[in-house]
């Protein structure tokens, strides 16, 4: 053999062992003098053997462990069986043979042996196990020698000891599985195979026919089928000299369990569940514990759960041919009549159950049912279908008379529970299934071993589905449990559970949050765990301090891993208070509505009082954690930053939608004398700029026809803002171009697609124009968009005098407000509705230009109606108008004459590029001179005058930048630019007016935006006049100054004159300043 084969020495090691086997071996060669060992009979081994078995013995009691002994048991069998199948090598080898061969040295201790010894040490070192796998790691011809040798053995002076060593090994074939290969198995296959392939070679013997061949697999179907056909066949011979009911029990238990695994009878389906597995294993876990005879009554119970497992696992190495099965099914048949009766005798009663006789139970009760499923599914020829039935028929008396032996006595329950904890513990087969039966079987729950169990294996429980079945495991137990050992046992449980949970991914967290919420819903596991929940609000603070503190992209991750352990326990009050914090902590909101984010499942949909409108825990927490409790206009705007973000993220699924938030926060609050509905508003406005996802907008789940009439009440409440009592509730005048913008992008949305039918729809239409119907007349205006052509426009009657309205798009409607001369009105209303309105109307405007007296009355009723509209306009809609009188002042359609009465002497200027600027300032003035006369005194309320002077003073700041526009930059002059002189003449005029305005005005607490509009002029005049580098200059900003602190001088309001003074001292400094 080359040097490149020669083995380890490995098993083949020569120790103590072996030399204590080697005295036994010429202890017993002596005794069989004159003949040598090879020629051993049967008969002889009562007399040759004990030196042999007391060898065996004395290595027994020398093995420090019970796994050292059972190595032992098959390094003995392998070096004997090897020694039978290598007798030893020619004295050619031997030169070589002790330096390469790492089996020579222990190979020349054994004296050459047969068979006979071979079984018989076997037999006494009770080794059927090594003995089967040391038998299917030999080459496939040797293999079915081998066994064929055996059956020739056990069949010749057959004794109890050779039937249930066949029957043992016949188990063990089956239950074999080729992964369980250790070191001394692999040694002696190599060693077999290497010395059976160079027998021929090195000394030109021919060896023996079974050498020959590919060593092949065991799962060849030759081989492995030869093998199972000479099992059978051994029982064959042997049967007649079967005589103990449990022997014939262990036989009959083989050949059912062969001709039900290892054939075409074998089910092709799921594997049995694993309640009822767990039971099966139990079960033989108890009749080896109550069964002295057992070769496991002394096993531990690790050992007994293993090999019951193994039992329950047969992996099929091939299947039986169909002829064979036929054979082997009629052969059962017949052992079967032969020895029914005696069985039934002995298994009607449960002193008779045993593991052999429990096991031939349940595979009969297997092969019954496959035998009608194969007969029903199968094309049989008459000979087959006769043996079926006929078996089946034998069958089915048998186990008749003796079922109830396989029910045996009720099982432990405490044993049951330490099995599954053992298959667990030692990850055997199916511990994953396991897992799932200890977590949610309630009887086991929080015993010692059970919370050992759980805390040992805990990685095997990280697993979404496991971690809720404990929870509930959990939560059944602190129902039940209330004494100080239970909660302790709870904390230890909910520790080593919130540790599984913690270790899951976020998609695999969501998951239980979810089962949380389902079966417990908002408190979810506060409600029952009262141990648990001590601490948690310290837990809760504590955690949101830090994440507050380190908020950042890099810190989301981890603070989301922490928000997820709080979530766990208590769902609701965790998202309560990140709603809360997203309020009042600045900045921190769109970092916290991310975390919330990254847990999609808090959108479950609760049950609340009303079924009908179903409710979010996220919308439920922000409306009992946050809405009307929010105090500053900041924490409005973070909460409309946090809503923005729960309905948007940037990189996760909305956790809230614009449907559910509007029928939380706004439909409800839509109405004038509700503390909220400016912020209800500003939510509609913000949640109807989100797309919809879907064909279908959300705003069709919103009541869209009743949300756009609250809309139209709201804009008709306006009408009367100024007039209403003082003590009602009412939205903010400033609110009213949020109103009108919603109004605008709902009649967008809002479309004949969002009803079920276009019936449906013309119906609603119907409806809405009923009910606007007794609302201020420009609201249907605004709904044009909405009403298409379905309704005309409807317009005071007076409308008509000063427009050319096309009939079939304007009807008129009588309205005894508007009388006669209140056409202006009406159209100045109408173009505060919308820029294409008044687009309209200043296009079908008929002012004849070329009659004077018609443009002095359109002039003045201009100035009339424009007063009356001003103090309800909002911003928008005055910008609307501002525009409207630009345009008419260029048309020169708007008669305004400008006065000299805060002009000093002629200027010689072009102003003509400014006219408008001065006419519009102009006209403000006489507007004001109006609405602060005598005959309008009580028309307005003291708090309408400060939003009259922030629309005068927009009006100026426009005003300005027009001027600032139309002249230019003064240290860049264009080409024509007009004078800096000029520029300087209209701020000194337009200040002068403002002082005017400011005279007149009420003292209500105006001053303020005057005051600032007031200095942008003074700053604007000194940057121009400081411009202007003609020689007259000193001169002329000196006479300016002192012109302006005269009219200064004359204002009431001392805060304002104060202040003005102040400013025009410092234009004074600095011109002195500058050289001559």
């Amino acid at each position: 053999m080359g040097s490149g084969a020669a083995m380890e020495a490995g098993p083949w090691g020569v120790g103590e062992e072996a030399a204590i086997l080697h005295g036994g071996f010429l202890l017993a060669a002596r005794l069989t003098q004159p003949r040598p060992l090879r020629e051993l009979r049967k008969a002889d081994w009562a007399r040759v053997g004990p030196p042999i078995t007391d060898a065996l013995g004395e290595i027994g009691a020398r093995c420090p462990s019970p796994l050292r002994h059972g190595l032992w048991k098959e390094e003995a069998v392998a070096i004997v069986w090897a020694k039978v199948l290598l007798p030893g090598p020619p004295a050619a080898a031997l030169d070589r043979g002790w330096k390469e061969d790492g089996f020579f040295s222990v190979g020349r201790m054994i004296p050459e042996v047969n068979h006979t010894v071979l079984f018989e040490l076997a037999k006494a070192l009770a080794a059927a196990r090594p003995f089967a796998r040391l038998l299917l790691a030999l080459p496939r011809d040797v293999r079915r020698g081998q066994l064929e040798e055996l059956v020739e053995y056990v069949a010749s002076e057959t004794s109890p000891s050779d039937i249930r060593f066949f029957s043992d090994v016949w188990w063990e074939v089956m239950k074999h599985r080729e992964e369980q290969e250790d070191a001394t198995v692999s040694a002696f296959s190599t060693l077999i195979r290497q010395h059976g392939c160079e027998s021929s070679l090195d000394d030109g013997l021919q060896p023996p026919k079974r050498f020959k061949g590919d060593p092949g697999s065991l799962n060849d179907p030759p081989a492995a089928t030869s093998l199972l056909v000479a099992l059978i066949e051994g029982l064959k011979q042997t049967y007649r000299s079967i005589a103990q009911p449990r022997a014939r029990c262990y036989a009959l238990a083989n050949l059912v369990e062969l001709l039900t695994a290892f054939t075409e009878l074998g089910a092709e389906g799921s594997p049995l569940p694993v309640v009822e597995y767990l039971e099966k294993i139990s079960s033989v876990v108890s009749l080896w514990t109550s069964d002295t005879e057992s070769q496991f009554h002394h096993s531990g119970l690790d050992e007994k759960v293993k090999e019951a497992e193994r039992s329950m696992s047969l992996l099929p190495m091939a299947k039986l041919s169909r002829e064979e099965l036929f054979g082997g099914l009629d052969f059962l048949c017949r052992l079967l009549h032969a020895w029914g009766e005696e069985l039934q005798g002995t298994l009607s009663s449960s002193e008779g159950l045993c593991y052999e006789s429990y096991r031939l139970l349940d595979t009969l009760t297997t092969l019954g049912k496959n035998l009608v499923c194969f007969s029903e599914t199968r094309d049989l020829g008459e000979h087959e279908t006769r043996v079926v039935l006929e078996l089946t028929q034998v069958t089915k008396d048998f186990l008749k008379e003796t079922s109830a032996s396989l029910k045996g006595k009720d099982l432990d329950a405490s044993l049951v529970s330490s099995v599954a904890m053992t298959i667990i513990e030692q990850k055997l087969d199916r511990h994953v299934e396991m897992c799932s039966v200890f977590a949610s079987e309630k009887t086991w729950a929080f015993s010692k071993d059970w919370a050992d169990c759980l805390v040992k294996s805990k990685a095997l429980f990280q697993k979404p589905e496991l971690v809720l079945k404990l929870l509930e495991t959990l939560v059944n137990f602190a129902v039940s449990r209330q004494d100080k050992e239970g909660r302790e046992l709870q904390m230890r449980v909910t520790k080593a559970i919130v540790e599984c949970y913690t270790e899951l991914s976020l998609t695999d967290k969501n998951k239980v949050i979810s089962g949380i919420l389902a079966s417990w819903g908002g408190p979810g596991l506060s409600l029952n765990l009262q141990a648990v929940m001590e601490g948690f609000q310290e837990d809760l603070n504590v955690t949101f301090n830090q994440i507050t503190k380190s908020v950042s992209d890099e810190g989301l991750t981890r603070a989301v891993a922490s928000v997820a352990r709080l979530v766990l326990l208590h769902p609701e009050a965790t998202v309560k208070q990140v709603c809360n914090l997203a309020v009042v902590n600045l900045g921190a909101h769109q970092f916290l509505a991310q975390i919330l984010c990254s847990f999609p499942v808090l959108s479950f949909l609760e049950t609340p009082d009303d079924p009908g409108r179903p409710c979010s825990l996220v919308v439920r927490c922000l409306e009992e954690a946050v809405w009307g409790r929010l105090s500053t206009v900041r924490e409005e705007e973070q909460f409309l930053e946090f809503l923005a973000v729960l309905m948007q993220p940037s990189s996760a699924a909305p956790l809230v939608s614009p449907a559910e938030v509007t029928k939380a926060f706004v439909l409800p609050y839509l109405k004038s004398d509700c503390a909220q509905i400016d912020l209800s508003l500003q939510i509609l406005s913000k949640v109807l700029g989100i797309q919809s996802c879907s064909e279908e907008h959300w705003i069709k789940s919103c009541h869209p026809f009743p949300l756009l009439l609250s809309l139209c009440r709201l804009l008709d409440g306006y009408t009367k803002y100024w007039h209403r009592p003082k003590d009602q509730l009412f939205p903010l005048l400033e609110s009213k171009d949020l109103v009108l913008s919603i109004l605008c992008q709902l009649c967008e949305v809002v479309r004949p697609e969002a009803a079920p039918s276009p019936e449906l729809w013309v119906q609603s239409l119907a409806w809405l124009h009923r009910k606007v119907a007794s609302l201020d007349w420009t609201i249907g205006l605004r709904l044009k968009k909405l009403y298409g052509d379905h309704f005309k426009n409807e317009v005071p009657a007076t409308l008509f005098e000063i427009c050319t309205l096309p009939e079939d798009e304007w009807t008129s409607q009588p309205l005894p407000a508007y009388g006669p001369g209140s056409g202006l009105l009406a159209w100045m209303e109408c173009c505060c509705v919308s820029t294409a309105l008044r687009e309209t109307m200043l296009t079908l405007l008929t002012v004849s230009v070329d009659n004077p007296e018609e443009v002095n009355l359109f002039s003045k009723g201009f100035l009339v109606a424009l007063i009356q509209v001003l103090p309800w306009c909002s911003h928008s809609e005055w910008k609307r108008l501002t525009h409207v009188v630009e345009n008419l002042l260029q048309r020169q359609v708007l008669h305004v004459p400008y006065t000299l009465e805060y002009v000093q002497y002629m200027p010689l200027l072009n102003l003509r590029p400014f006219a408008c600027c001065l006419q519009f300032s102009v006209l403000l003035l006489r507007g004001f001179q109006l609405l602060c006369s005598s005959s309008c005194s009580s028309w307005l309320p003291a708090e309408a005058w400060l939003h009259v002077v922030q629309l005068y003073c927009s009006s100026l700041t426009d005003l300005l930048g027009s001027v600032k526009s139309t002249a230019g930059l003064p240290s860049h002059p264009k080409e024509d630019r007009t004078s800096t002189q000029e520029v300087s003449f209209v701020c000194i005029q337009m200040f002068c007016h403002l002082l005017h305005v400011a005279a007149m005005l009420p003292d209500t607490g105006c001053g303020e935006p005057l005051v600032v509009v007031a200095l942008e002029i003074l700053s604007q005049y000194e940057t121009f006049s400081s411009a202007d580098t003609s020689p007259s200059n000193a001169l002329r900003r000196a006479n300016e100054r002192h012109f302006l602190e005269s009219i200064t001088d004359n204002v009431g309001d001392e805060a304002l004159r104060g202040t003005l003074l102040q400013k025009l001292g410092k234009l004074g400094a600095r011109s002195a300043g500058e050289p001559a």
